[in-house]
């Protein structure tokens, strides 16, 4: 696979003006006109509102702090001046959806001071691009605010329609939860507790789960997705760049049911964020779109980050890989040495066999290294030393005679002061033997005690392991993470992290409906790649998880491949669930890396299809999938070029397929298609489709008809 080189291109136009009157308009509008994000004083408390083509999205709303050891900053403020600038760009990913983005916008600075003793500043800067607006608040170095101890940011969104919202409940150390589809005014009227065992009844029916979760209602994680009454407007509202500041969750307001107030993940003290001046927040950004797949193809989330901070990225490489950790969660093997112990050098050499074999980049090991059989007692992994019956030197070298690589592993437990005294050994460690990836893992309580995955502590500590991964020239894959803001612009090799409702979930615990991954790309996806773990075959595994199963058809499995975008994309099922099925040719050839992506159609919760293409003039990857209903999708071919023929292969659910009776029934057609075609996906229940479309040679179109 190809490693783009991360350039930064000037563009055409960068325009600086500043207007110092304190009467000057204190707007900023999209380039096509469209967005207006704007900030008046109302009594010397700022307040912002946002409109679309005219229309009021966010209606006035207010701004400021509270902190525990000073007076509020939030009232009494005069305008001092504001500067405006207008920013087109463009700059060439490391990796990504599209090989190119352009970073296009108007931004507006207002420099507010306070009309009375101590005179405290603070800046707002405002940013409105084509597909959403952004803004964020800096505290510049001054004499009389040194620090801050924030106790509560109080920005608010008060939304002026009662959308239909898809959200997560809040909770401050997983977004290990099942999308729920409701009026916005229902995340207010939701009760006091939200148990996982209740909500997933009530989500999709399920049966009780096995794991034991809690989280506050009335508030949500974001990305918080919305669409407008009408069906013509779409947002999500999310956060960019957060970096030294805790994340934000979102709490309905008890008297208005379409307002929102910021709310961030407290330090055990109950303090929310702790800093020195000069500091800024991560922005707060309302994406908006007038159809679902407008969300998707946004990149505004990576345009608000700062450019790459790796001169030379030329190792940073996307990989597809298989791996052993599906078999330890539907009890085949084990982590730790106790039953039958996965992660051994013979079977990983067995595991590199079948990479090398099929064209995948990598094998994953977890359950390697000594403190499995202690994990969550504090301070048990070892990330240096391997169990007896695995040899890290060994199995690398094997992989790399045969052009594969390994996956490490760091499963921390949440016991952040071990792993961090061990950091610079583990990664030293790795760097040695040749392993470019890591997976790292933070299953369980965070230690010190009473701190959360989503605070600023561990948002500091995941940078940090960021920044040492890169020193040693690794890439990461974070499972229990916080959730993605855009960094990977600036931190490449922060590639992939989990943050969702996973492929796991389906061996343990009560499945995830259909629905759940014709949901996720209008989510947390929006918040960057996700390693969701597709490419299960072994649908109905009854011998090792007979009261649990995977609520797809294989094709579906296939097509979200596609559909889950992850430059360091799993296929998850044991490898001898692969051997001889025809349908593993498609995971031998889709690429992690792609540079051009587009939704062809979709519903949000129903049906999705995205095409993408890894490289001009290569061939075009379709991945379609749909929810627990049967439907047929009409896939439009117009991203192709225009005049030759392709080879369409086809990969889709049989006439008989269903998700729950008959998952495994796929079939392969083949036949000749062109731009103005289109593919009929005839979806079973819980089904999919998965296409490649090669360039067809002369000897192509001798060969095949026209796909029928």
């Amino acid at each position: 696979m190809s490693v783009r080189l991360a350039l930064s291109v000037a563009a055409a136009l960068v325009l600086s003006l500043t207007v110092c009157s304190t009467d000057a308009p204190m707007t900023t509008t999209s380039p096509d006109g469209a967005l207006t994000i704007g900030v008046e004083l109302q009594d010397g408390r700022p307040h912002y509102h946002v409109a679309a083509d005219g229309d009021s999205l966010v209606a006035s709303s207010p701004l400021g702090f509270a902190f525990d050891n000073a007076p509020p900053l939030r009232d009494g403020f005069e305008v001092t001046g504001t500067t405006r600038r207008t920013v087109d760009t463009t700059w060439t990913p490391v990796w990504g959806t599209q090989d190119s983005v352009r970073n296009h916008f108007a931004e507006r600075t207002i420099r507010l001071r306070e009309t009375d003793a101590p005179k405290r500043r603070l800046t707002l800067v405002l940013r409105a691009y084509n597909d959403g607006v952004a803004f964020r608040y800096r505290w510049p170095e001054q004499p009389t605010l040194d620090s801050l101890r924030i106790a509560s940011e109080e920005t608010q969104f008060r939304l002026t329609a009662d959308h239909t919202a898809w959200w997560i409940p809040d909770d401050y150390d997983n977004y290990e939860w099942v999308y729920r589809e409701t009026p916005l005014s229902a995340i207010r009227d939701s009760a006091s507790k939200i148990s996982y065992n209740s909500y997933l009844e009530e989500v999709d029916g399920g049966a009780p789960d096995t794991s034991e979760k809690e989280a506050a209602s009335g508030t949500v994680n974001p990305p918080l997705t919305l669409r407008s009454p009408d069906e013509e407007r779409y947002l999500a509202l999310h956060e960019a760049a957060l970096t030294d500041y805790s994340s934000m969750t979102l709490r309905a307001d008890p008297e208005t049911a379409t307002t929102l107030h910021t709310n961030l993940v407290p330090w055990p003290d109950g303090v929310k964020v702790k800093a020195s001046v000069p500091h800024q927040t991560p922005w707060r950004v309302i994406q908006v779109a007038d159809r679902p797949g407008g969300l998707i193809e946004s990149h505004i989330l990576q345009n608000l980050n700062e450019p790459s901070k790796i001169e030379d990225p030329s190792w940073i490489e996307p990989m597809t890989y298989v791996g052993i950790w599906w078999g330890m969660h539907i009890n085949k093997y084990t982590w730790d040495r106790s039953g039958t112990h996965g992660a051994t050098t013979e079977r990983t050499k067995r595991y590199m066999d079948f990479a090398a074999a099929h064209d995948i980049d990598g094998v994953l090991v977890e359950g390697w290294n000594e403190g499995w059989s202690t994990w969550l007692s504090g301070d048990s992994f070892s990330f240096t030393e391997s169990y007896p019956d695995f040899d890290l030197q060994e199995v690398v070298a094997y992989g790399r005679e045969k052009g594969v690589a390994l996956v490490g592993h760091h499963e921390t437990g949440g016991d952040i002061p071990a792993y961090e005294r061990q950091l610079d050994d583990a990664f030293a460690l790795y760097d040695s033997v040749g392993v470019p990836a890591v997976k790292t893992g933070y299953a369980g309580p965070i230690r010190p005690e009473g701190v959360h995955h989503h605070g600023q502590q561990m948002v500091n500590h995941y940078r940090r392991v960021v920044k040492k991964a890169a020193e040693h020239e690794i890439v990461l894959d974070v499972h229990e993470p916080v959730m993605g803001t855009g960094i990977e612009r600036t931190w490449p090799n922060m590639m992939t992290r989990e943050g969702v409702r996973g492929m796991e979930y389906n061996a343990w615990a009560e499945p995830s409906p259909p629905s759940h991954t014709v949901t996720l790309p209008f989510t947390r996806m929006l918040a960057g790649p996700l390693d969701y773990t597709p490419g299960v075959f072994n649908l109905t595994p009854e011998e090792t998880m007979p009261d649990h199963r995977v609520l797809t058809t294989l094709s579906k499995q296939l097509a979200n491949m596609v559909v889950l975008y992850s430059p360091v994309q799993m296929a998850a099922d044991l490898v001898e669930n692969y051997e001889g099925e025809e349908a593993v040719a498609f995971i031998e050839r889709v690429p992690a890396d792609w540079s051009e992506s587009h939704v062809l159609n979709a519903r949000i919760g129903e049906h999705i299809s995205i095409a993408r293409q890894a490289a001009e003039g290569e061939a075009w990857y379709i991945g379609t999938t749909t929810n627990e209903e049967a439907r047929t999708v009409e896939v439009p071919l117009d991203v192709l070029d225009a005049g030759p023929s392709y080879v369409a292969h086809v990969y889709e659910d049989t006439p008989d397929a269903d998700y729950r009776d008959n998952p495994h029934a796929y079939r392969i057609r083949r036949g000749l298609v062109t731009a103005s075609d289109t593919i009929e996906a005839d979806l079973a229940r819980g089904g999919g489709q998965a296409v490649i479309l090669d360039p067809a040679t002369a000897e192509d179109e001798a060969q095949y008809d026209a796909l029928e």
